[in-house]
């Protein structure tokens, strides 16, 4: 009886150790729709003033009303939270330069723990941002 016990525990530690090695591979692994998903959520524009661009991000998020939660002008960063249908709906900004020439502004939108892989959800902020760009190197307020 002792015997088939610690044979039944051998298996459960091996099967559980196998099962923990198969998870940790996948947790690391970038589908096709992960790439595919970072393309939507990102834009380049031609400027290297990463403080314009966060304060023109800043004001887009709340033209679109957002709320903004943080900003870190040296992380390059902003967070902003909107309530649609009883969600709540957090965005995330990251402006960091590419190149000599660019800065690369990435928005990355979540409803709960759930990311939105929606593209018409990402062009219409990058619409959005591209006007505002425009209107604050018209220097129209």
């Amino acid at each position: 009886m002792k015997k088939h016990s610690s044979i039944a525990i051998i298996a459960f530690m091996v099967f559980a150790l196998a099962g923990c090695a198969t998870t940790a591979n996948k947790a690391f692994e970038a589908s096709e729709s992960q790439v595919k998903l970072r393309s939507m959520q990102t834009r380049a524009f031609d400027t290297t003033d990463t403080k314009k661009m966060m304060q023109t991000v800043i004001s887009t998020m709340q033209d679109l009303n957002f709320v903004i939660d943080k900003a870190d002008l040296s992380l390059g960063s902003i967070t902003g939270t909107k309530f649609v249908n009883n969600c709540s709906v957090v965005m995330t900004v990251t402006v960091r330069s590419r190149g000599e020439t660019q800065l690369l502004v990435r928005a990355n939108a979540q409803v709960g723990i759930n990311s939105i892989d929606d593209a018409a959800t990402y062009q219409d902020f990058f619409v959005a941002l591209e006007k505002a760009m425009f209107l604050t190197a018209q220097q129209v307020d």
